[in-house]
């Protein structure tokens, strides 16, 4: 298959390049002017330079494709000014995938988020993970970025009614190799390998190799259902952070943080660090936005992908390993 890939240059995006074009398939990649390529080293695509808003320019360079998988997005969980955020992550999406479909990608995959799924519940003491099927609204939505992803999944099931040929699929926190710049999920790793983390909040995460998630983008393409959703995760993956570090110290050698700092202090905190950066400019290093997320433990199940796409299950404590040693080969970590 002839594929075109947006966001070629991120995290899940240059995982997804390399796993397509092991697989014998020809890509071609929408980059924008000056983007960091340092994931996509040793694999050969087809470039284009543009961006998400000029459909014209989209729909002219997804010609002849057979695939589109529609992986960019605009994550920041601190802004001045997040309009440009909500243009790239809803305007953009619409742009994409009505430019796929009038090029005749005969399957076109939007990469959403598990932030767009209903949230955990705790009953009898334990925490339930949510599937695809938990009932959410955009009212859940605690921050600009989810906001933003919310509004863009409702265009992809909006173009998917109408006849597109649109697959979702929700990746859970990637972690793995060539995560360059790195994302918020790597950089936690990183801290905790520089000993930069002193303490921690008790919130979870469903940690998921990043080769999983580039797996199962494929695996949407080739039998996802047209209009439905798919959570990228693993089974075996919630982990509180606790749980998390431990592994983590297990793998590395380097001491797991032992302080626990309660929610109210680090939202009282993170509202005074937005506050100076209201006046700098300079982002918080702990945003409120990323605080509120981290209230609640992001357990979830994949279930549903593991059943009908046949998604890999490669252990959480391997794609921490992974990570690991990429960074550290990297020199991201000391």
């Amino acid at each position: 298959m002839k594929c075109f890939v947006t966001g070629a240059s991120g995290f899940v995006g240059a995982n997804l390049v390399h796993e397509l074009v092991a697989r014998g398939h020809q890509v071609k990649v929408l980059l924008r002017s000056g983007s960091d390529q340092r994931g996509l080293a040793g694999v050969t695509v087809e470039a284009v330079t543009g961006d998400v808003g000029d459909r014209a320019r989209l729909t002219a360079a997804m010609r002849g494709c057979d695939w589109c998988f529609h992986v960019a997005a605009s994550y920041h969980l601190w802004l001045r000014d997040y309009a440009p955020m909500y243009a790239a992550n809803v305007t953009g999406t619409r742009n994409v995938l009505e430019a796929a479909g009038a090029a005749g990608c005969s399957r076109i995959v939007y990469t959403s988020t598990v932030g767009c799924i209903g949230l955990p519940k705790l009953r009898d003491g334990c925490i339930t993970p949510t599937d695809e099927a938990t009932p959410v609204s955009e009212a859940q939505m605690s921050n600009h970025y989810k906001r933003s992803k919310w509004r863009a999944e409702v265009v992809a099931r909006e173009l998917a009614a109408r006849g597109l040929p649109v697959v979702i699929v929700n990746p859970s926190a990637p972690i793995g190799p060539r995560d360059v710049k790195p994302t918020p999920t790597g950089q936690v790793i990183v801290d905790f390998l520089n000993r930069a983390m002193p303490a921690f909040l008790d919130t979870g995460l469903n940690w998921v190799h990043v080769r999983d998630v580039a797996i199962g983008h494929v695996l949407a393409a080739e039998q996802g259902r047209i209009g439905e959703r798919y959570i990228l995760g693993n089974a075996e993956g919630n982990w509180t952070m606790r749980e998390a570090f431990a592994v983590l110290e297990e793998i590395s050698g380097v001491p797991a943080p032992r302080i626990r700092i309660p929610y109210g202090v680090a939202l009282g905190a993170a509202y005074a660090a937005e506050a100076v950066s209201a006046l700098t400019g300079r982002p918080p290093r702990a945003p409120l936005g990323g605080v509120r997320m981290a209230k609640y433990k992001m357990f979830f199940n994949p279930a549903k992908a593991i059943r009908e796409l046949g998604l890999p299950q490669t252990p959480p404590r391997q794609a921490l390993a992974d990570a690991v040693a990429w960074f550290r080969a990297h020199g991201l970590a000391r």
